[in-house]
């Protein structure tokens, strides 16, 4: 029943205007800095072409018949810069991988808001900092929550919880302290490590030295 729930909620979305996904893509393309020219693909002349942002680089649709995104996958890409304002935008995905780059400063506050149905973040291998913000904890349908390799610190904010669809969650090297939430027993002490504040509280948990 929950996944029925959760496709109803994603076409109620998807019914809204497509050109808020271009706005997205436009507005990630113009604020970061690109190097390798990875972005080369994202030409935004075509824009009365029904699907043309589905053959971006990095970018999967729902419909490649039609311009509304499914994921945006950018791993590797060499990208810089902040984390764009401008998803908010692509309210619609499912799968956000900035992963490998150097986008630096802080996750945006209210990035559940801003992306309802997320089921798989993955921001590792980045040059990220301040506090994990509580607002993933709203992201209701994560499955997978990646922040390793960054510069975060701060606490696991005991709000993430509330993550019950969580299977895949890593916070290894970073600047954090404080005790691991136990909903994260089942994870191994590599999803921890690196950070030497952190503890845990939990006997379930192969404990981190």
């Amino acid at each position: 029943m929950p996944n029925i729930i959760l496709l109803l909620m994603i076409i109620l979305t998807l019914s809204a205007a497509d050109e808020d996904d271009v706005k997205c893509l436009r507005g990630v393309k113009n604020s970061l800095e690109d190097p390798q020219s990875k972005l080369i693909s994202w030409n935004f002349t075509k824009s009365s072409d029904l699907g043309f942002i589905c053959k971006f680089e990095g970018a999967s649709c729902w419909n490649n018949k039609e311009n509304r995104l499914l994921s945006l996958k950018l791993t590797d890409f060499h990208l810089s810069g902040n984390i764009p304002n401008s998803l908010q935008f692509c309210s619609s995905i499912q799968t956000l991988d900035l992963s490998g780059n150097h986008f630096f400063g802080s996750i945006p506050t209210q990035i559940c808001s801003m992306l309802p149905f997320l089921v798989t973040l993955d921001l590792s291998n980045n040059l990220l900092s301040g506090e994990i913000p509580t607002d993933l904890a709203n992201c209701n349908y994560l499955n997978k929550l990646v922040l390793s390799n960054n510069s975060f610190s701060g606490i696991i904010p005991p709000q993430l919880s509330n993550l019950k669809r969580i299977t895949v969650f890593s916070v290894a090297e970073n600047e954090l302290h404080g005790p691991i939430p136990a909903i994260f027993a089942q994870f191994d002490k590599s999803d921890f490590g690196g950070n030497n504040g952190l503890w845990s509280t939990s006997c379930q948990m192969r404990c981190i030295e």
